[in-house]
């Protein structure tokens, strides 16, 4: 057997140990999801930025764009959502992560993923409509919205309206499969589809229609509140992160859950208690005096998470590069020192880098049109082994993902499910200088950026006297030496300036005020 077929292999059958961290600070709470002991995947929650995904709201629809396919929903946000066309009709299948749907119970619209739809006629400026929060807003963009409703449960996943039965196509088992969509089929609701979920392998007709009853009264309640609440109002809000984490999660495969706080601890057993008994024992509290991330090796990790340089594999790396529009990731063979021929070790570098491209997607949730750029392989069959071994390491991703072969430049072109802020923008804030680009402008721009504002002023208002503040080093640099650049201003303009510092300016800032109106003038006279 080959080293690639070895390398398949043993992805496929090495048994992986699984554990959630969950370390509970005054500011927030962080779950690490490990495997073999190594981070792949972080969660944040923390009270000033709550979870939004799964919850439902009355909204109103603000504004109908046919060009666009879309609307725009009042949901009493800040921003509107958006809510394409297509989910208007889009099953709630899409939303729960590895649902494979029942052919026989499906309505025709729906097999195989294949949707038609056309612009809404119907839907119109200040109606009222039921919606579910899809994918947290990012930056400027409000929330995706969808119309078809899900309720997520322990074991099942309800979805009001429709009359789909499907199994999560995690099960493999083709008879277990078959036991439970058996079951499903006997307790569905009139006017409700289910959905069996992964960590429903195995449970009991009466544990499955426990779960079931309590999301039907779920539902109740909020067809309820639909009744008297007026738009736009959150009929019903998700659970919690972490709560929402080991209801979705913490199933047989999961070998640990080891917390720090005494309080979480608790309420985790608690859950557990009621919805999988078996499993408490495997709930456990951090008693050492180490912090819980250090003693997982964690916080580590997550300084790795936030880095643009990795380093993986003897000496070689990846540099990540994040927009708003798209990742970049380059492979590097950096240090690494092959003995045989350059394509075999290019081989050797890329089937290592893939094994920590997909780790890094996942730590740092990245989402969108991801970027990969291997190492140039000039043989076809080594460019097919990198992206069968791509497909591999992405089975355990939860996140919906789609991934091109490697073109001949050694380009891997894919796309990832993004449903909320990737882990570098969890952790950091947009600098206040920069906004974010990482660059701003020269001392020089900023005085040639002023010296037209003045000539734009002079020539307009005839005015001779202007106060002009800005950053202490912009009024250093404009002032220096005999012939400043100050003294050149107003020789040029025939005005007097006075120059004065302002530490809470941006260095690419000023503000001008002027003596005979006396207000500030700044925005009347920018170009």
């Amino acid at each position: 057997m080959s080293y690639f077929l070895l390398y398949l292999s043993f992805i496929e059958i090495a048994p992986l140990k699984r554990e959630l961290v969950i370390n509970a600070t005054t500011t927030e709470t962080r779950i690490a999801f490990l495997e073999d002991g190594v981070l792949v995947n972080l969660f944040v929650e923390r009270p000033e930025n709550e979870r939004n995904v799964g919850d439902v709201y009355k909204g109103t629809v603000h504004r109908v764009m046919p060009g666009m396919q879309a609307a725009f929903v009042d949901i009493g946000w800040e921003s509107d959502g958006f809510i394409h066309f297509s989910d208007l009709f889009q099953s709630a299948v899409d939303m729960a992560e590895g649902i494979e749907m029942d052919e026989v119970a499906m309505p025709e619209k729906r097999r195989g993923h294949k949707r038609s739809f056309k612009p809404r006629a119907e839907l119109k400026t200040g109606q009222e409509l039921l919606v579910q929060v899809i994918k947290e807003p990012l930056g400027k963009k409000g929330p995706r919205l969808s119309s078809e409703i899900s309720l997520p449960g322990r074991f099942l996943v309800l979805i009001p309206g429709d009359s789909l039965v499907g199994v999560s196509k995690r099960i493999p088992d083709v008879k277990e499969r078959k036991r439970l969509k058996s079951i499903l089929s006997a307790i569905q609701p009139e006017g409700f589809g289910l959905i069996c979920r992964t960590v429903g392998e195995g449970k009991s007709d009466a544990e499955v229609r426990r779960d079931l009853k309590a999301l039907t009264r779920l539902w109740t309640m909020i067809e309820t509140k639909i009744e008297k609440t007026k738009a736009p109002a959150r009929l019903h809000k998700e659970a919690p992160i972490t709560s929402s984490l080991i209801r979705d999660l913490f199933a047989p495969d999961i070998d640990r859950v080891v917390v720090d706080s005494r309080k979480l601890f608790r309420e985790i057993r608690s859950y557990v208690r009621s919805v999988a008994e078996p499993l408490l024992d495997r709930i456990q509290f951090h008693e050492s005096s180490e912090p819980i991330f250090d003693a997982y090796k964690v916080e580590s990790e997550i300084e790795k998470g936030l880095s643009r340089k990795v380093w993986f594999g003897g000496g070689s790396y990846l540099i990540i590069e994040q927009t708003e529009a798209v990742v970049t990731i380059d492979v590097n063979s950096g240090r690494f020192i092959g003995k045989k021929d350059q394509e075999e070790n290019s081989l050797k570098v890329n089937l290592q880098a893939v094994q920590e491209v997909c780790r890094q997607i996942r730590l740092r949730d990245l989402g969108g049109i991801i970027i990969i750029d291997f190492i140039d392989q000039s043989d076809e069959k080594n460019r097919r082994k990198i992206h069968e071994a791509m497909k591999a390491a992405l089975r355990t991703d939860r996140a919906k993902w789609d991934i091109a072969p490697i073109s001949q430049f050694g380009i891997m072109e894919m796309t990832r499910q993004r449903t909320k802020v990737s882990l570098i923008q969890t952790f950091n804030e947009p600098c206040p200088m920069c906004d974010g680009s990482g660059m701003v402008p020269s001392k020089e721009t900023v005085v040639t950026r002023l010296q037209s504002w003045v000539k734009r002023f002079r020539t307009r208002t005839g005015e001779m006297g202007l106060t002009v503040q800005a950053h202490p080093e912009i009024v250093e640099f404009i002032t220096k030496g005999l012939k400043s650049h100050l003294r050149q201003i107003m020789w040029d303009s025939l005005l007097y300036i006075k120059l004065e510092p302002d530490s809470t300016l941006n260095i690419d800032d000023f503000k001008c005020y002027s003596w005979k109106q006396k207000k500030d003038i700044t925005e009347e006279f920018r170009s």
